[in-house]
Formats: C-alpha cells, sequence, structure tokens
C-alpha cells in the first residue's frame, strides 16, 4: 500500500506542474499561435488601370465589352450604365475592392466614374 502512494505522488507532482505551467497560457495566445489557413477569395470583375487607359470616349458597347469584359452589374434601370466591382479577400490582410462606373449616351462611351483611374497608368503623369 505504501509503494502504491509512493508511486503516485510524482505522476501527481508532474500532473501539477504542468496544470500551473499551462495555466498561463491563454486560449488567446495560443489561437494567435495556431491559426487555419485561409485562402485568398477574388470575386468580380479584375479591372486594371491598364485597361481602362485603353478606353475612348465615343467606344461602342461592344468595344468596351472587348476591353474590360462582360460587367459584373448590368442594371435594368439604368441601361447607359454597368458597373464593374471587384472585390479581393485576402487570407491575411485588409480587404480591397475596386469600382468602375461605365457611362454610356446614345451607345457611345461618354464617361467613367469610380476608384480606377486611366491618368494612373498612363507613363508620366501625375
Amino acid at each position: 500500500m505504501r509503494k502504491q502512494i509512493c508511486s503516485a505522488l510524482p505522476v501527481a507532482a508532474v500532473l501539477a506542474a504542468l496544470s500551473a505551467a499551462l495555466s498561463g497560457c491563454s486560449v488567446t495566445t495560443l489561437s494567435d499561435f495556431v491559426k487555419p489557413y485561409r485562402i485568398d477569395v477574388r470575386q468580380g470583375n479584375y479591372v486594371t488601370q491598364d485597361m481602362v487607359a485603353q478606353l475612348k470616349p465615343g467606344m461602342t458597347r461592344e468595344q468596351v465589352r472587348f476591353v474590360l469584359g462582360t460587367p459584373l452589374v448590368a442594371d435594368v434601370f439604368h441601361s447607359d450604365r454597368w458597373d464593374y466591382i471587384y472585390r479581393f479577400l485576402p487570407g491575411k490582410g485588409e480587404p480591397q475592392e475596386r469600382r468602375l462606373a461605365v457611362v454610356f449616351e446614345d451607345g457611345r462611351l461618354a464617361r467613367l466614374e469610380g476608384d480606377v483611374r486611366a491618368e494612373e497608368a498612363q507613363p508620366g503623369a501625375q
């Protein structure tokens, strides 16, 4: 009987030391260390500034579609406006969003609205 108590004491001491050591670790610090892999998610029409630089006033809808692709949003109530929206959700880091609206008048490209600008794509432009 004495032998069983003596052999259980080292095991109990090790468990007590281990639980004391692990009690200092919180769940948040452990979850900060071990994170699952997250994939990059891309949604919408990827429109570069070089693509926008190819657009010229007076282009037809077919020419604009050739340069930019089919728009993500073609609103029935605003048939003279095409919206190109792109969202990028990286696995790590901040999400990004780009918007470009192409406005037509009489079937021809009239103007561009949004945060993708052709001026930034041209060399030497400030």
